[in-house]
């Protein structure tokens, strides 16, 4: 092994960089053409071990050459010569790995008709994606074979900005292929700096965004043919749905959605005050029907902590001591006389 690395010159040790010392020695040696060990330690304000092992790293490099007669002499390298020779083996790596990878795609590529043509054929049209990364490749793979339209609803007030970068390059190939993207959030995502930033820039490439207070779970579909839903079991998966007649409810049941959500803009545009009235006459709504604090807090994409604070905000404005003391408040004084009944839940776990 040690003979074919001095074969094939320096290697570059795994995210090595050159310190202060090899680059101030290396300097040294370029404007003074000698090795004078004494006099480098002196002016570069180093130990003669420092300079000695700053040198031995830089021949190992290949920046450094000793002399051939024996005398110590030592001559600097042009870096580019140098970088071409210590690179060569972890490029020679890449392209090997490279090929590997390329092979390994078209091996499975091939496969993939079979696959296709086992889904048209089975009976069953779901497809359980247990792992994480299973669904995202899956959902990356749906996006570029979208050619229509992509409906999504995120509920939640708030997604981690490293997401929404990755949402926008993905959703700006999307757009420009001419698909139509549009999305619901929550509310209370208006509140959310990162969300408004995105949904601005997104905007302008001709994506669509409204809000509600309450939606019915996270879901994506393409082209009204492929449905994505979030696995009930809490976990990371998802279900994968071609079934048309479950796919074509769940579109209904966006557009429903659609046609009753405000057009995304940040709260203050609207009014702080009027946003809060609305999220409080919802909580109302709610808490009027029985719901658990857990499911307003998902239905409205707050933290439980904000929500069981308003729901003590608004049963102290009303002066009640318990619900059912609250429930009759509000019947009493008609807080919810305008509204319309509400229906029966059609909810789903949210993930991630």
């Amino acid at each position: 092994m040690a003979v074919r690395q001095q074969a094939e010159g320096p290697t570059l040790g795994a995210g090595h960089t050159l310190g202060t010392e090899e680059v101030a020695v290396y300097r040294w040696l370029a404007l003074h053409r000698r090795f004078d060990p004494a006099r480098m330690a002196a002016e570069l304000e180093l130990r003669e071990a420092q300079v000695t092992d700053a040198v031995d790293r830089l021949c190992e490099l290949g920046l450094l050459q000793r002399g051939t007669g024996g005398d110590g002499s030592l001559r600097a390298v042009d870096p580019h010569l140098a970088a071409a020779v210590a690179s060569a083996p972890v490029e020679r790596a890449i392209r090997e790995q490279e090929i590997s990878l390329r092979a390994l795609r078209d091996q499975f590529a091939q496969l993939s008709s079979h696959y296709e043509e086992g889904l048209r054929g089975a009976p069953a049209t779901l497809e359980t994606i247990p792992a994480l990364s299973e669904v995202r490749a899956a959902l990356d793979r749906a996006a570029e074979m979208c050619r229509e339209e992509m409906i999504t609803v995120q509920p939640g007030g708030t997604r981690a900005p490293e997401v929404l970068k990755d949402a926008l390059a993905r959703d700006s190939d999307i757009l420009g292929r001419g698909v139509r993207i549009r999305t619901l959030y929550h509310h209370t995502a208006r509140f959310n700096s990162p969300s408004q930033a995105y949904v601005a820039l997104a905007s302008a490439l001709g994506a669509e965004y409204r809000t509600a207070h309450q939606l019915c779970g996270r879901m994506i579909v393409f082209d009204r043919s492929l449905a994505f839903l979030p696995d009930h079991r809490g976990t990371w998966g998802a279900v994968a749905i071609r079934e048309p007649s479950v796919v074509h409810f769940l579109c209904e049941l966006f557009e429903q959605a659609w046609t009753e959500a405000q057009p995304f803009s940040d709260a203050a545009t609207d009014g702080l005050e009027a946003v809060a009235k609305d999220l409080d006459r919802t909580i109302l709504r709610l808490l009027a029907t029985g719901r658990k604090d857990e499911t307003i807090a998902r239905r409205l994409g707050m933290s439980l902590r904000t929500t069981r604070k308003h729901i003590a905000d608004i049963m102290q404005m009303l002066g009640a001591e318990s619900r059912f003391q609250a429930g009759f408040a509000v019947a009493a004084r008609g807080l919810l006389r305008d509204d319309e009944p509400e229906g029966d839940d059609v909810d789903t776990r949210e993930s991630t």
